[in-house]
């Protein structure tokens, strides 16, 4: 790309350049310097034109006065064209303005009370380069969506980049609040201003679409177009987001760059704008009252936002309004920040240090007082933008949650009695809340603030008790799909594979699809689930909560072919020639591993991944004395099942301590009410065999597990020798993956493990198409590291599909944890933590989940045990007054307040010295001050 580099290659060694492109580019420019030195040949003012015009376009452009309207027969004039020659040259300025260079209209004037016809005939206007041609070069309209002027002439992407940076670079900070006629203006959510009685209708878009009903088109964006062009897009689609209104959308019409469309059909592409968390803004260089176009910007491409966020100078594009937070309402749920497209909010926490003092967060500093330049400019924004949290951190339950649930919101909700609002905001991290409220290892919890007083909040049945409504058709929540395309379509027709049904791979499927995706799913097993149905008793999750869950996926369009294992039954090559464009690989680790010690593999030996396998498929009676080696959660299962399926003594030996076992404490007091024997600090050396039978298996005394630089190195007391009787033997060591022939052919490549190594963000493997997630990636887990890592995945195979760049303006999901050691909690509520009651009527060994969900009652009482930890924090110096945090808030915490009137203020272009001056007058006088003030 050219971005930031020398011009194009094509016209590096121009020996014979244009005078008159040259002259043209120098006409058009917005660049004071280069209106005082000349265009040059390496300036995009020249290549960009040089690239799609002939020097018989650049002579009648420079006839022409920039931006004055002239009918026909005054260009006829000023070109010397006879009568003779007048066909050619209409055909000529009809390819000038197809092109861009051109532009025109039918001089008609719109007032307040609508449109009052001036004159009819056509007037081409010369623009200036942005906006205007620079803009108008990368945007074309054809049937099937395909941009030919891009794929043919791409440096005009770049020359669109640098045409609205070079003009900008340096004098940003001397531009007056309301931008002086420069670019762009953010127009803020109509209903985030719909109750201030301050505002004024050019600060309404209804106003906008009212004012200009029966004249409004839509078209590509060019800033969408170009970006992916020069390799940094955003995964939208790029077309259908421009509205054109007035003699502009008469233009798109004419010269297939766009088409018209009702004012109604405006207001739904404004409203999956906002559903998107896209920017609305409006051109500002005709005046008070005059605009041609409405734009709904993704800050991740938008040249027009740039201006305030690489420049750090947010008077050309704010709006008048800013961001205030209720931080009685706020619960941190952090939706605001995720959608805010200048970084302009972030999680900060709600509690007062010891010393009852608030945390005091920086603010952006503006160029008002100080002298600005490249070195106060941020050219990574779009990154930075992403940043989630404060340095002194936010609630410790939503940072450690590996999917970053919005613990505190979700509780909140539930206070209310808001059980499916409180549902939604779980599934938008988490679309398997009714699972994880019985097998969570509940980090939240272990991390929650309230453990320093008492005891944490029941999160995790908390949980529980929202999602039972997801286990019933009538009142499962189903989220509507919001895809980043305009009303012309409803789904993406890309073909995405899902190669593992497990949590990871589920939980990919449900975000894709929750983008308007049909990805499909192939699973080998019968059923899909992977481990939570394969590998976790019944007794502590139920396969129908497991089938409720997905049942919500394939309701939302994700199809699961079951029985089908990719490299065995079909490949990926088949796959790809069948359109699928990218798979993501979750086939965790599914077979287990063995000591290594003699006779490991005789009968009445096996893993627990296939004891358990077995257990969920109804083989489950067994009356021998069972051995299960292992210290791990996966172990105690295994342990547990053995006891409940009838075997006379179960005992179960580790290497570990019982304060080193990997497996929780709860667990481990579970397996001991199930009759388990726990015997710790124990390897085996040996399995005992009798006429090729196991009889029993040898252990040695555990003096260490791991070695000075803690790898996994245990050293035994080999005098300490243990014999033990019994008739089968679990072996819970640990699981590997089972590859066969499924990466055949490809260029992934493999580590530690067999792991497959993959970008750390994005999960992408060397081979562009296959990414990869899940416990297959990281080796075994628990089920909510493998449905955060879906759910991040889903958005690389969408960025993937789409052709955009996999990492600018992502979301890293890092968030820091505030000091619980150094906070005041002066008042709170008292009551003690809740317990879920046991279903008595079913026996304790049975197969069947004995606990139940807590009552509404304790909910509430739970609930109110939060100590609402985090909150948002908003810094004006950066918020735009765009109002998409309103949009995303359901706690009526974050309004809009016309903090800025000055900023509504229009300007036409020609007059933005008349402002700039006297502003930048005022500003050099107050640097002065504070130089003064410093020395």
């Amino acid at each position: 790309m050219n971005q930031y580099n020398e011009w194009p290659a094509r016209h590096k060694n121009d020996k014979n350049p244009s005078p008159k492109i040259i002259a043209l580019g120098k006409k058009i420019t917005d660049v004071a310097a280069h209106k005082l030195k000349g265009v040059k040949v390496e300036d995009p003012e020249y290549w960009g034109l040089a690239e799609i015009i002939t020097e018989e376009m650049a002579e009648i452009g420079l006839s022409m006065k920039l931006r004055t309207p002239y009918t026909f027969q005054e260009m006829c004039k000023i070109n010397h064209i006879d009568h003779a020659g007048e066909e050619k040259f209409r055909k000529l300025l009809d390819e000038m303005s197809y092109i861009g260079l051109l532009e025109y209209d039918y001089g008609y004037h719109y007032d307040h009370n609508g449109r009052t016809k001036e004159q009819t005939e056509r007037r081409y206007i010369l623009p200036m380069f942005v906006p205007g041609s620079a803009e108008l070069f990368n945007m074309e309209e054809t049937p099937d969506g395909s941009n030919p002027r891009l794929r043919d002439h791409p440096d005009v992407a770049s020359f669109f980049e640098r045409m609205t940076f070079i003009p900008l670079a340096g004098i940003t900070q001397m531009v007056p609040p309301g931008g002086a006629g420069i670019g762009m203006h953010v127009i803020p959510v109509e209903k985030a201003i719909s109750m201030e009685n301050q505002s004024v209708d050019l600060e309404h878009l209804s106003y906008w679409l009212g004012k200009y009903e029966g004249k409004i088109g839509v078209g590509r964006c060019s800033c969408r177009a170009s970006r992916k062009a020069i390799g940094e897009g955003c995964a939208d689609d790029d077309y259908g987001w421009c509205i054109g209104v007035g003699d502009f959308a008469d233009y798109c019409r004419e010269t297939g760059k766009g088409h018209d469309i009702t004012k109604e059909e405006a207001l739904e592409i404004l409203k999956r704008a906002e559903d998107n968390g896209f920017v609305h803004q409006i051109t500002n260089i005709d005046g008070e009252n005059k605009i041609f176009g409405i734009c709904n910007c993704n800050v991740n491409i938008c040249n027009a936002l740039r201006t305030s966020q690489l420049f750090n100078t947010p008077n050309m594009s704010r709006s008048a309004y800013v961001a205030h937070v209720d931080k009685e309402k706020c619960v941190a749920c952090g939706r605001c920040v995720e959608y805010c497209p200048a970084g302009a909010v972030k999680l900060g926490q709600k509690l007062c240090t010891k010393d009852g003092k608030s945390i005091c967060y920086p603010k952006q500093e503006l160029p008002d007082a100080v002298k600005w330049g490249p070195e106060k400019w941020d050219p990574d924004y779009r990154d930075h933008n992403r940043i989630n949290c404060h340095k002194t951190g936010t609630a410790p339950c939503k940072t450690a949650c590996p999917a970053h649930i919005a613990v505190q919101g979700y509780l909140k909700k539930a206070a209310q009695g808001k059980y499916k609002e409180a549902l939604a905001l779980i599934k938008k991290q988490n679309p398997f809340p009714a699972v994880c409220g019985r097998i969570c290892n509940r980090r939240c919890e272990d991390a929650c603030t309230r453990g320093n007083i008492d005891q944490a909040v029941a999160i995790d049945a908390v949980k529980k008790f929202i999602a039972e409504q997801d286990l019933k058709a009538e009142t499962r929540y189903v989220p509507p799909v919001v895809i980043p395309a305009s009303i012309h379509k409803e789904h993406w027709e890309e073909k995405i594979a899902i190669i593992g049904g497990g949590p990871s791979g589920l939980s990919a499927a449900y975000y894709l699809a929750e983008m308007g995706y049909y990805p499909t799913v192939f699973e080998k097993n019968e059923c899909s689930g992977g481990m939570l149905h394969y590998g976790i008793p019944s007794f502590k999750l139920g396969k129908e909560v497991i089938e409720a869950e997905i049942d919500v996926m394939r309701e939302m369009g994700v199809e699961i072919k079951t029985g089908v294992e990719v490299g065995k039954d079909i490949t990926l090559d088949e796959l790809r020639k069948q359109g699928y464009k990218a798979f993501y690989i979750a086939i965790g680790c599914s077979e287990g591993r063995l000591p290594g010690i003699k006779n490991e593999r005789s009968e009445g030996c096996m893993t627990a991944i296939d004891y358990l396998k077995q257990a969920n498929t109804g083989n489950t009676t067994y009356e021998g004395r069972v051995v299960v080696v292992g210290g791990g959660n996966v172990a105690i299962d295994a342990a547990r099942v053995s006891s409940r399926s009838g075997a006379r003594n179960v005992t179960q030996f580790c290497l570990e301590s019982e304060r080193e076992m990997p497996a929780s404490m709860e667990e481990i007091c579970e397996a001991r009410e199930d009759g388990v024997v726990i015997q710790n600090g124990w390897g085996p050396k040996e399995v005992l065999v009798k006429d090729g039978k196991v009889c029993g298996i040898t252990f040695w005394k555990c003096l260490s597990i791991f070695d000075s630089e803690h790898k996994f190195h245990p050293v035994y007391d080999e005098k300490q020798i243990l014999n033990v009787a019994c008739d089968r033997i679990i072996f819970a060591i640990g699981q590997q993956i089972v590859w066969k022939d499924l990466l055949k052919g490809t260029k992934v490549e493999l580590g530690h493990g067999d792991r497959p190594l993959a970008d750390t963000l994005t999960f992408q493997t060397k081979e562009s198409d296959i990414f990869v997630g899940g416990d297959v990636y990281t080796g075994p887990k628990f089920a909510i590291d493998a449905i955060a890592q879906g759910h991040y995945a889903a958005e690389s195979l969408h960025r993937y599909v789409q052709g955009a760049h996999m990492t600018i303006g992502r979301n890293r999901w890092e968030f820091l944890k505030l000091d619980k050691e150094n906070i005041r909690v002066e008042s709170y509520d008292h009551t003690s933590r809740q317990i879920e009651e046991k279903d008595l009527g079913i026996p304790e060994k049975s197969f069947k989940d004995r606990n139940l969900t807590l009552t509404e009652k304790q909910v509430r009482m739970e609930t109110a045990r939060c100590l609402g930890c985090g909150v948002s924090v908003v810094d004006p110096n950066r918020c735009l007054g765009c109002g998409i945090c309103t949009t995303k808030c359901n706690f009526d915490a974050i309004t809009l307040h016309r903090d800025h009137p000055e900023c509504t203020k229009m300007v036409r272009a020609e007059d933005k010295f008349k402002h700039i001056l006297p502003y930048q007058l005022k500003r050099a006088a107050k640097i002065a001050i504070h130089r003064k003030g410093k020395n």
